[in-house]
């Protein structure tokens, strides 16, 4: 892969290349960092089993792009689309893999774990105001670039289908505790999408994955500068993106447990930022988004294990179990801290 990385690499740039680096820990994608002797970008392969009509991806950065340009008092570098040498928003290969090239934000790190508060309050500012800039966005002109995506009630379906034709190990204990929680908490899976059917909650223009690392920080400071990884912006619930937010920071991967302390820094400063946007509904609504996507993640990595690991990228024949499992704990344990979690909410 590196060395076709290396190839695609000189349809975006004339310069002599220098070094190419994969990127990230990403998933889903093949992301490199490349150096040349004039520049650094980023070159990325999307998966075109994830997104089959990648180009799609082009068209919402670009308008992205182009309403944040009107806004005032903007403090994130949204990284530009780069085009190639031959002036297109993306190369195809000869294998009719989709690459496309990202401008590479300069002295900037990303971080796998929050290491004081001032990072966990710059996380809920830099979300926050994200949606701010795009909470006016017309999210009649952006293409849902992953139908379904978010959407839990889909992946359960997805789910049953698979579960009723597949007893994939299932002797298997952990297997076996997987299957009860889903039963479980399957009573909880509407609630988000009800409330937009009824009009309860709006749709507004979302990241799609705002995990920990996808927030680049000035390299060894406290301070976010940009927000990447914007393959799944699209119409949908900003409660679906501070929940996972919260997922990604709060969960204490040694114990499975849910971090009450970066909850309340993280909430408060997104709240801040989102005071003057957020209805009665929106707030009544954050508690079931929080609980929701630990499932939802959980259900789709196990979902994944029971088709053979066809989704996520694994090390291991077991690892998307594990990565179930783990969701699924911290489901429950967010439940057991539901009343605190409110308390953080509405105070």
């Amino acid at each position: 892969m590196k060395i076709l990385a290396q190839q695609v690499s000189k349809q975006f740039t004339k310069a002599a290349i220098q070094e190419i680096t994969p990127l990230g820990n990403g998933l889903i994608n093949d992301t490199f960092l490349v150096k040349t002797e004039q520049s650094t970008f980023v070159l990325q392969r999307i998966n075109t089993q994830v997104f089959p009509n990648p180009s799609l991806i082009m068209e919402n950065l670009n308008l992205l792009s182009g309403h944040i340009k009107k806004k005032t008092a903007i403090k994130l570098t949204i990284p530009r689309a780069l085009k190639t040498r031959s002036q297109q928003p993306y190369f195809n290969d000869e294998n009719n893999n989709f690459w496309r090239a990202l401008e590479f934000v300069e002295n900037t790190e990303s971080k796998e774990q929050l290491s004081n508060p001032k990072q966990a309050e710059q996380i809920g500012f830099a979300l926050g105001h994200f949606h701010r800039l795009l909470s006016d966005a017309d999210t009649t002109f952006f293409h849902d670039t992953l139908p379904g995506f978010h959407i839990t009630p889909h992946y359960f379906l997805q789910y049953q289908a698979i579960e009723k034709n597949n007893q994939k190990e299932s002797q298997v204990k952990k297997v076996q505790q997987c299957k009860e929680f889903i039963d479980q908490f399957s009573v909880k899976i509407n609630s988000l999408e009800q409330a937009k059917q009824q009009g309860l909650l709006i749709e507004r223009i979302t990241h799609g994955d705002p995990k920990l690392n996808n927030f680049l920080f000035t390299r060894n400071s406290n301070i976010i500068i940009s927000l990447i990884d914007l393959d799944t912006i699209k119409p949908g619930l900003v409660h679906y993106d501070i929940a996972d937010c919260l997922r990604s920071c709060c969960h204490n991967t040694a114990l499975n447990t849910f971090d009450l302390k970066l909850c309340k820094t993280i909430l408060s400063s997104y709240l801040k930022e989102m005071a003057d946007i957020f209805t009665d509904s929106d707030y009544e609504y954050l508690y079931p988004a929080i609980e929701l996507i630990p499932f939802e993640l959980g259900l789709r990595f196990f979902t994944d294990y029971l088709q053979g690991n066809q989704y996520f990228k694994v090390d291991s024949a077991e690892q998307n179990l594990d990565r179930a499992w783990a969701q699924f704990q911290l489901c429950k344990n967010i439940g057991e801290q539901e009343e605190e979690i409110k308390d953080l909410i509405y105070n």
